[in-house]
């Protein structure tokens, strides 16, 4: 098998484990949000434990849940024998992960969590196991094989395991209700902070850099203001100064092909009307948003008269670091 077949029958032994899965949630999974959102709204966290794989796995989705608002924290199944269970207290959900459900280190840990008055919610690929036993819901991810060639090595299980955890974080900051903006106060930093805390008009294009014009001006006109502005599209305008159109340089070079008379249109008649647009308030997210969606270069700006008063252009995105 080449390199390619070999990488190609991964994807597919991973995503039909990933179908499988998805395809064996129940009524479980709703129990396993309502623990989390109940111990959250008591102001009680999530603590996520595993062992080996599982625990590369179970930091990921702590990372993920304190991210939507859960607050986690990542328990070493050794370290809390050893003194590490001051950390957990009477109203709390440990998320045991354990595909086998049956890893030395993590059973021996399991009287000691009862004992503190915890829900225990186990992700595990068997729920008649040790662990899922002793859990109050069972998440399961079993999955058909492994991506290993000899069905040993943690691969579609732990693709899986990270999924299912994905999930329940995404459900339970769902059920409580997060907002963009608390999202935005979970990451201040690096490049996800500044599209969730930067407004569209700290990054948009003003005044001679925003290529503006009349309905009545021709190409010919319109092209000399894109130029001044060094920008690829022009906002279009009615009389009294109300976006009603673009044209963008693009439009020129398809409309040339078939009309050898474009540069003495006017705007009314090549512009493309009622254009995407976006108000100067809103977050830089959003702007990123309607780009990933619409596939377009430029974004213009509006105020809450609908007159154009700023230009984004997706060039200046890797520049504000905002890509």
């Amino acid at each position: 098998m080449s390199h390619l077949a070999r990488a190609r029958k991964v994807f597919q032994i991973e995503m039909a484990a990933l179908r499988a899965v998805a395809a064996s949630l129940d009524e479980r999974f709703d129990q396993g949000v309502e623990r989390l959102v109940e111990a959250l709204a008591r102001r009680n966290k999530v603590v996520v434990v595993g062992v080996g794989k599982s625990g590369n796995i179970g930091r990921k989705i702590a990372a993920t849940l304190s991210s939507t608002g859960s607050p986690a924290v990542v328990l070493n199944s050794v370290d809390a024998l050893h003194g590490d269970l001051g950390i957990i207290h009477e109203g709390d959900v440990v998320l045991a992960l354990s595909y086998s459900g049956e890893s030395e280190e993590l059973t021996h840990l399991l009287p000691a969590l009862k004992r503190f008055g915890v829900t225990l919610v186990a992700l595990t690929g068997f729920p008649k196991s040790t662990l899922g036993r002793h859990a109050d819901v069972v998440l399961c991810c079993r999955v058909p094989k492994e991506a290993c060639p000899f069905n040993l090595a943690p691969t579609s299980s732990t693709t899986a395991t990270l999924v299912l955890g994905d999930a329940l974080a995404l459900a339970v900051a769902d059920a409580r209700g997060l907002k963009l903006e608390d999202f935005a106060q979970r990451h201040p930093a690096g490049a996800i902070g500044r599209a969730l805390l930067v407004k569209v008009g700290d990054i948009m294009r003003r005044e001679g850099r925003n290529a503006v014009a009349p309905l009545t001006l021709t190409v010919k006109e319109a092209l000399l203001v894109m130029t001044r502005a060094k920008s690829g599209s022009v906002a279009v305008v009615d009389g009294r100064g109300r976006l009603v159109g673009v044209f963008t340089d693009g439009d020129l070079r398809r409309r040339m092909a078939d009309d050898d008379d474009v540069l003495a249109r006017t705007l009314r008649e090549v512009m493309t009307p009622d254009p995407i647009c976006i108000r100067e308030e809103l977050l830089a997210a959003e702007a990123l948003r309607i780009f990933n969606e619409r596939a377009i270069d430029d974004l213009i700006v509006v105020n809450a008269k609908h007159q154009p008063v700023g230009l984004v252009d997706s060039q200046d995105l890797p520049k504000l670091k905002l890509m």
